[in-house]
């Protein structure tokens, strides 16, 4: 069974059409990243998997789960991390963490041990006696990934995860990525090639609501078909 089931996804706001019938899948273990320009439907595509906003048209299924009819169940399985990272700025790193183990139902004893377990994951022991809004940008994406992850999510959806961030914490948080997708399905939206380059195993094109590509990064890379199809979509050439 597919972890992500994607099947002719059409999404339309009034007269524009900002999906337009794509199709993909994505495995456990699989780090896909999804390139594209800004305005390409990236970002669409992560809203309709995480029952945001509806489709359409066409099917979408998460561990087996539709969509449209079992959004509950599809909410439990899955981390979000969108690019405004939705933060509670006055409250301290170990606070925010609990009272967002709280929200997915863990108590008592074992939501103390997996707060503790998120702060030693993602490297916030330094950081955990700050308040979240005298964090750093890296810091404070570390905390939007603890708090992603905290239930622990068979899928993780990362909405440009490392926008902002100094070259120090790129390498710190794309290497934390890589970790996590070890042993879950992590989907990256970026518009820069390197990012997709560092992280994903796996690439899918999008522009202007069209899959334009989607193939293993090791056969991209190697044809130099990524870096064409990449070039062709943002400037034409």
């Amino acid at each position: 069974m597919k972890t992500i089931d994607i099947n002719n996804l059409t999404k339309i706001y009034g007269t524009q059409k900002a999906l337009d019938n794509v199709s993909f899948s994505a495995d456990e273990g699989e780090i896909l990243g999804l390139l594209g320009p800004n305005g390409a439907g990236k970002s669409t595509i992560m809203k309709i998997i995480t029952c945001f906003i509806p489709a359409t048209s066409g099917q979408v299924k998460v561990c087996g789960y539709d969509v449209n009819e079992q959004q509950m169940q599809i909410r439990s399985l899955i981390g979000y991390l969108p690019e405004q990272n939705p933060l509670y700025n006055e409250l301290y790193v170990r606070e925010s963490l609990e009272f967002i183990a709280g929200i997915h139902g863990i108590k008592g004893k074992e939501k103390k041990e997996r707060v503790e377990q998120m702060i030693e994951e993602v490297g916030l022991n330094k950081e955990v006696k700050k308040k979240i809004g005298a964090l750093s940008k890296g810091y404070k994406q570390r905390v939007g990934l603890a708090q992603a992850i905290i239930h622990d999510p068979k899928v993780l959806i990362l909405d440009e995860p490392t926008t902002g961030l100094d070259p120090n914490q790129l390498v710190e948080i794309r290497q934390l990525i890589k970790n996590l997708g070890k042993n879950k399905t992590v989907i990256l939206s970026t518009h820069i090639m390197q990012e997709v380059e560092a992280v994903a195993n796996r690439v899918i094109i999008i522009n202007n609501g069209h899959l334009v590509a989607d193939d293993s990064l090791e056969h991209l890379s190697a044809s130099e078909t990524l870096e064409q199809k990449f070039r062709e979509i943002t400037f034409g050439i």
